[in-house]
């Protein structure tokens, strides 16, 4: 699919000045199995209109069809409950800026949430087979049979009940996408399409918002969009200096995109402008904005401090972006040194010299969570994944200390509560997925055993302060589990012997292996085994 460009007098239009705050709300699910992680219908997001071309500023309205879905209004899944909770946090620590969210400004705000029914039996009731929920990464070079793969990520559609289409990225750069739908026995593995945008890992994946492209990172210090139609790559992001850890789509502006990498810069992309270097390519791409060192320290008059010279310390990574939806000029991000996340406004201005300034960061996490044991020292952040329905406001961190903990997302303050498991141990590439209903979380694990764990979050900000809420552990093969996603109805997750495996939830399945280990091993792996 060409990529649209804009007028070069006008290269970026895009960024123009506007606040559009929207309070998403709860989103209930019914007594269905399947419903539990089917996510609402996702339309293509448009950006509201300007107020300076004279616009009316439009809200999103869920329609009476998307009430009566799966994941609409239910009753049933509550508990009776009228208390009135305030979320209360601490002060934000704020930087000296010219402009400031409203949103992150008002005082915290007293909201009802009712507790939801635990899922911790669906949970625990889901199998995968060893016949028909396999899926192999073959590999592209001589001398070798698998290809670990890196990451994964299910199309927009299938977070919403459409075909699920999974795309993988190997350590070789080669990107597979496969069918995933339920099958038989003996059916033969599906039909794969196969790309090769890289040939060095590839780190993260993910499909822009209407399912025709993909984006991939890797340690080749390139960022590559690639057509799904024809598997070519039609633009080459050049800008990063290290490894590329983490892409991002702009969910309200689907030509723009974000990623960071292990050099510490955070780079903003516009496909549909770029200066076009001959030497270069004609499909090479330049960031539109850029921030550098986006997780060092900062000193006292507010200016992060740069690592300079032979003997500096290596820049602290980026690990994670998403974009606010409370406001559609946020850009959140999460680093390697610590728990701390930071906010950064992209909306552009210039100086008297007409050039552009690095994006202003507004506020910051004013606690690391990471912190919150005794006697335990700052660790960084491998993942990061906002909520959804229920924990819409929240994001999810997947921390060096093998714990997942919960921030506000507008004060990007951490809760007391986390998420752990027993044997959950991390590394670089460990990943963190939020289920469509925004119910469940999933992530791989490193060690021994190497299994892939899922949490409920359903009720994130009613948990004890400082407590450790523990998990659902899936094992399934050798080696550590990387990526992980979800889909409607389905986990995947993915393990260095080269295997992707399908999760679903079969609760007779599962008491048949419970009450028979030994003769379902063969066929069958099931969560707790």
């Amino acid at each position: 699919m060409p990529v649209s460009k804009s007028s070069p007098s006008q290269p970026r239009g895009a960024f123009g000045e506007r606040t559009n705050l929207q309070t998403p709300g709860p989103l209930d699910a019914s007594s269905s199995i399947k419903s539990w992680l089917a996510g609402p219908k996702r339309a293509q997001c448009k950006r509201p209109s300007n107020e300076n071309d004279g616009g009316d500023r439009k809200r999103v309205k869920i329609s009476s069809e998307e009430r009566n879905s799966p994941c609409g209004s239910d009753s049933d899944a509550y508990e009776s409950d009228s208390d009135v909770e305030m979320m209360q946090h601490a002060p934000c620590h704020r930087l000296k800026t010219a402009s400031l969210n409203s949103a992150s400004q008002r005082p915290p705000v007293a909201i009802s949430r009712r507790p939801f029914v635990s899922t911790w039996p669906i949970l625990q009731s889901f199998v995968s087979s060893n016949k028909s929920d396999v899926f192999r990464c073959q590999s592209v070079l001589d001398g070798s049979f698998l290809a670990p793969p890196y990451a994964c990520a299910y199309s927009h559609s299938a977070r919403s009940g459409g075909t699920p289409l999974l795309a993988v990225a190997t350590e070789q750069g080669t990107v597979y996408v496969v069918d995933t739908s339920k099958r038989k026995n003996w059916d033969p593995e599906p039909v794969v399409t196969t790309f090769q945008p890289h040939n060095n890992g590839i780190f993260d994946v993910k499909w822009n918002m209407s399912d025709t492209l993909l984006a991939t990172v890797s340690g080749d210090r390139l960022a590559r969009i690639s057509d799904l139609e024809t598997g070519c790559t039609v633009q080459t992001l050049r800008g990063h200096q290290g490894t590329v850890k983490c892409v991002s789509w702009d969910p309200t502006q689907p030509e723009l995109l974000s990623t960071g990498g292990r050099d510490g810069l955070v780079c903003i992309w516009d496909l549909r402008v770029g200066e076009n270097r001959a030497e270069q390519g004609p499909s090479d791409l330049h960031p539109v904005l850029t921030i550098s060192a986006a997780h060092e320290d900062t000193g006292p008059n507010g200016k992060r401090k740069t690592p300079k010279g032979k003997r500096a310390p290596m820049p602290k990574s980026v690990t994670g972006l998403i974009y606010s939806d409370a406001n559609p000029y946020h850009l959140i991000s999460s680093g390697s040194s610590d728990g701390i996340l930071r906010c950064w406004d992209l909306r552009l201005s210039k100086s008297k010299s007409t050039k552009v300034k690095e994006p202003p960061c507004l506020f910051s996490s004013p606690l690391d969570p990471t912190t919150f044991q005794p006697s335990s020292r700052p660790r960084g952040i491998i993942s990061l994944v906002d909520g959804t329905g229920p924990t819409a406001g929240l994001c999810f961190a997947l921390c060096a200390d093998s714990r997942i903990h919960t921030y506000g997302r507008d004060s990007l303050a951490a809760f007391g509560n986390s998420y752990t498991h027993e044997n959950l141990q991390t590394n670089f590439y460990v990943k963190l997925a939020a289920s469509p209903c925004g119910r469940w979380l999933a992530t791989g694990g490193s060690g021994v055993s190497g299994s892939s764990f899922m949490f409920d979050v359903s009720n994130a900000t009613r948990a004890s302060p400082y407590a450790a809420q523990t998990g659902v552990e899936l094992k399934g093969h050798a080696g550590d589990a990387g990526g992980v996603d979800w889909a409607s109805g389905m986990l995947s997750t993915c393990w260095d012997d080269g295997m992707v495996r399908l999760w679903r939830p079969d609760t007779e399945t599962h008491m048949a292996c419970v009450e028979n280990p030994e003769e379902q091993r063969w066929d069958w792996c099931w969560a707790g085994a």
